[in-house]
Formats: structure tokens, sequence, C-alpha cells
């Protein structure tokens, strides 16, 4: 690699991706034949499933805080069933990803380890790794009620798109931001049986925090993109980054609050809607933290900031669960 403030520039041995979880099982654990496969998903780097998965928890439980009944017995299924298809939507997505991306991943240090672009994968035996993927995720889909099912099949539509944004716009991490916050729709839908607004504003909150943490993951390539001409916000927003970061920042933390009053007023218990609210709170406060320890020209501080938001998610998340348990 070249430093501390470069990017990796070389594969790690016996095919493990160059920014894979250190000792992760898929490297250690996984049989040899599965690995290539389990490479393509992200399971060695699993902060993408929990980004995809927390919106979804934060809808179900701001659902149940706001319904009288609470948390009911099929929640917990809605809880399960979204954890599981977390995990094969992020790896039929990224699989997706890594079959579009194969030219720029070749040209990229961080990507050139991928399964596509070093050899361990064809694109063929790829592209059958996500039919059986997504087919899998779409039997869980099947157990939710029917507006959650046209929500998820809906969902397909970001997900197709998010890949080519970068050709496009430079602002790619929008259209990421549709794709892996539809979760806030599809399971308050699964919960409530309709779409509220309550949820939409959850889930604009989650688009906003999405631009805020892939804008710091994008820094660690924004060399590279720029030699091959690939858009993202950390080009556009270069040495203003903490600015817009800031203003991302703000704008989640408000529509979260908004969504918390909206669905919750004016018959909340007022300990749940404190809770609820201090919850948006710490959820700023993690992203504030974030921001005081970045530094856009150092890829590994990029890299472990943007993998902290797993936390700053589930503060949100077990905040909301406090509430729909009183």
């Amino acid at each position: 690699m070249t430093g501390t403030s470069g990017t990796p520039e070389q594969q790690s041995p016996a095919g493990q991706v160059i920014d894979a979880v250190p000792q992760n099982w898929v490297d250690t654990r996984a049989p040899a034949f599965a690995r290539p496969f389990l490479r393509l998903s992200r399971a060695d780097r699993p902060i993408g499933t929990w980004l995809l998965l927390l919106p979804c928890w934060w809808g179900v439980l701001l659902a149940a805080a706001s319904d009288p009944q609470g948390l009911r017995f099929f929640d917990l299924w809605i809880i399960v069933g979204c954890a599981i298809g977390a995990f094969l939507m992020r790896g039929a997505g990224c699989t997706w990803n890594d079959i579009t991306d194969r030219d720029f991943d070749a040209q990229v240090a961080r990507t050139k380890s991928r399964p596509i672009p070093s050899g361990q994968v064809t694109v063929r035996k790829a592209f059958v790794w996500l039919v059986l993927q997504a087919l899998l995720a779409f039997s869980i889909l099947l157990t939710f009620n029917m507006a959650s099912i046209a929500l998820g099949v809906a969902a397909l539509l970001p997900v197709a798109i998010y890949p080519f944004a970068k050709r496009f716009t430079w602002w790619p991490q929008v259209f990421l931001g549709l794709a892996f916050n539809w979760g806030a729709l599809l399971a308050w839908t699964a919960h409530t049986g309709t779409l509220g607004w309550p949820a939409i504003l959850l889930y604009f909150a989650g688009i906003s925090w999405t631009l805020f943490y892939d804008t710091i993951y994008a820094h660690q390539d924004k060399e590279d993109d720029a030699l091959i001409g690939v858009k993202s916000t950390a080009r556009l927003f270069g040495e203003l980054t903490s600015k817009w970061l800031r203003f991302f920042l703000v704008l989640a933390v408000l529509m979260t609050a908004a969504a918390v009053l909206l669905a919750m007023l004016p018959d909340a218990n007022p300990l749940a809607l404190v809770l609820a609210l201090a919850g948006a709170w710490a959820f700023g406060w993690h992203m504030a933290w974030q921001l005081r320890n970045l530094d856009i020209d150092d890829w590994q501080a990029c890299l472990r900031l943007f993998r902290s938001n797993r936390d700053a998610g589930l503060i949100l998340a077990l905040f909301f669960a406090a509430a729909a348990l009183l």
C-alpha cells in the first residue's frame, strides 16, 4: 500500500479482498469453493448488511412505538426476516454491482482484488449467484403482507440503477440512499399494513445518513475515480466535505425527529416519546463524533469511520426498541 494516507496497491494473499475485515470468517472458515461467491456478496465485509438492515429495524420499531399495542409477536419475525433478507439482498446487490463495474474495479487499487476482476469468479457464475440470492430473499418477502411485498418488488428499481449512477451524476450516493433505506418503508408497512408519512420521513432521514457515510467511504477512491472518470460526492465536495457532511447530519436528525413526532403524537406515552427523540439526538451525536475525527486524505481512517456507522444506526434502533417496549 502507499502508506497511511494513500490507497492499497496490492492484492492480499489467497484471494482475500483488500478491504475485507482482517481474519473474517469467509477467509478463515468458509469452504474454499464458496469463498469467491461469499466475497462477491461482501460476506467478508459485513458493514453493508448492517447499513441495509438498520433502516428496516428503524421502520418496524418506530411503527411499534407508535402502536398502542406495542411490539407484536409477528414483529419478531419482521426483525429476523429483515436480517436474513438484508444479508441476501445486500449480497445480490453487490454481485450486480460487481458485474456492472468489473471494468472500473480492475482499474482501482482498492477494488481490483474483488472476485470478478481478479479472476476468481466468471461473470456467468456471478449472475447465477445473483439470481439465487434474490430468489431466496423473495421467499422471505412472501411471508409479509401484500403492501410490503409490493414495496419489496419496487425496491429492485433503485438497486438496478445504482451501479450506473456514478457514470451520469456527481450524486451516486443519492441513488445508494434510495436503495439502502427502502427497508424503512417496507418494515413500517409490514407492521402497519399501509405506508405512512412517518416512514417516508424516516426514509429521507436514512438517505441523508447514506450521503453522510458514503461520502466518507468514497474518499478512499477519489484519486483513482478521477483518473477513470467515475463521479462521486467525495470528488464533488472536495475540501468542503466537512461542511456538506454537517448539513447531511442536521438533515438526518431533523427528519428522524419529525418522523418520531408525526408517528407518536398526540397519544404517545411521554417517556416513550422522549426516548425516541433521544435516539435521534444520539444518532446525530455519533455522526458529529465522526466529523471531529475525519481526515479525508487518510483512506484507513475513512474506512474506520464508515464502518462505525453500524453503531450510529444501532443506537437509533435501540432507542426506538426501548420506546416500543414501554
